[in-house]
């Protein structure tokens, strides 16, 4: 009898090696359940053509299949893909991720396996594969014929060898049939008009996605227009974690999303907008305004390299007091006018008993030294939750670094550059 669980992840098997296994698995591959072969990579650099013709028996029972960094190569991706078309109703999870030129020669891989009404797989990992933009397009597609089961989907690290922008519809998630928890497009280079139609779709059905991760694709917000994150609104939205780092976001943007998050900030619990230079240029004042609702239960806040004005710094640290006991992370580094004119911040939200912040950092903000009396003030009043505290780069004086040290602290990482200077 076969085992029902194969775990050789990075055991450096051969070729050959891989080759005689999924050979012996095809004379009897009733009883395996679960197969995990990630990190065999070929030591030589050179793809690896497998056959998978045991997934097309039809008493294979396979659920779990992981084939992370195994040097893939296209021809045994379109193999597995064929295979599971003949068998599709037992996998849950496929993990084909950093096989990075499964899809080489920009030919459509076809997925259609997924269009099967026996499909139930729930979790699609294809990050760092070299998927082309028409077979992104074609695995999105068959999606729309069964998107009822799928709760995690990452195609993170995908995109066009010319550099071109990825112009991909997301008509699935319009399904009311869809259940889709994460969804991960980081590094896609997807087009402004692909975004869109993402964001739309997601107003349609709003109510299943937990995680949407959205980061470094630069040319997001290219034309500056208003991106619709009108979902965000919705009652019935659940989301809890939004990353947009790198995404070249407009303040038009930025302040549509901080809205609509006034409407329903019950949920979210972590959102990145940092690295997104442009965000606050004009200097006007973002509405922060979600963060004083007693229903806002946000936990990671970051906003670093963002081009923070002043009078957005003052209004997020303002709404933070109405509201201080569940933010654990905020970050608000490198933000050179954060306090351009030199008057006092207001970090009185770090004095309320209710607050649990742990990590800070206000690395290269250029704070004046009434700023930083008042944090380093504001700090000592309720010490014990702050477990990590970055200042480098702004005006702290000889007399805060002391205060700092309060033995009530429970501070476990504090910038060299301060202690340095002690």
């Amino acid at each position: 009898m076969i085992s029902s669980l194969f775990r050789l992840k990075s055991c450096r098997l051969s070729k050959i090696s891989c080759a005689s296994l999924l050979s012996a698995l095809k004379s009897n591959p009733s009883h395996l359940r679960e197969l995990d072969l990630s990190g065999n990579s070929s030591q030589d650099g050179l793809e690896r053509n497998l056959q998978f013709d045991f997934l097309e028996s039809p008493h294979c029972r396979l659920e779990t299949l992981r084939l992370k960094n195994c040097s893939l190569s296209e021809i045994s991706c379109a193999s597995l893909l064929s295979a599971l078309k003949s068998n599709p109703s037992h996998l849950r999870e496929l993990d084909l991720s950093e096989d990075y030129n499964l899809n080489g020669s920009e030919r459509n891989l076809q997925f259609d396996f997924l269009e099967s009404p026996h499909c139930r797989l729930e979790t699609l990992r294809l990050e760092s594969c070299s998927l082309s933009e028409i077979s992104c397009a074609s695995l999105l597609s068959t999606l729309k014929s069964n998107p009822s089961h799928l709760r995690e989907l990452n195609l993170s690290y995908n995109y066009s060898r010319d550099g071109s922008e990825m112009n991909l519809q997301f008509d699935f998630l319009e399904s009311p049939h869809c259940r889709l928890e994460t969804l991960r497009l980081e590094s896609c280079r997807l087009s402004e008009i692909s975004c869109a139609s993402l964001l739309s779709a997601l107003k349609s059905n709003p109510s299943h996605l937990r995680e949407l991760d959205l980061s470094h694709n630069y040319s997001l917000n290219g034309s500056r227009t208003k991106l619709p994150f009108h979902f965000l609104e919705s009652p019935h939205c659940r989301l809890e974690t939004l990353r947009l780092e790198s995404c070249s976001l407009s303040e038009i943007s930025c302040a549509s999303l901080l809205s609509a998050l006034k409407s329903n900030p019950s949920h979210l619990r972590e959102l990145d907008l940092s690295g997104n230079e442009s965000l606050n240029y004009s200097g006007r004042k973002l509405p922060f305004d979600f963060l004083e609702s007693p229903h806002c239960r946000l936990e990671t806040l970051r906003l670093e390299s963002c081009s923070l004005s002043e009078i957005s710094c003052a209004s997020l640290l303002s709404a933070l007091k109405s509201n201080p006991s569940h933010l654990r992370e905020l970050k608000l580094s490198d933000n050179y006018s954060l306090n351009s004119s030199g008057t006092k911040l207001p970090f009185d939200f770090l004095k309320s008993p209710d607050c649990r912040l742990e990590t800070l950092r206000l690395w290269n903000c250029r704070l004046s030294e009434i700023s930083c009396v008042s944090l380093v003030s504001a700090l000592k009043s309720n010490p014990s939750h702050l477990r990590e505290l970055d200042l480098r780069g702004n005006s702290l004086s000889s007399s805060d670094q002391k205060l700092l040290s309060d033995p009530e602290s429970r501070l476990e990482t504090l910038s060299e550059a301060v202690r340095g200077e002690r």
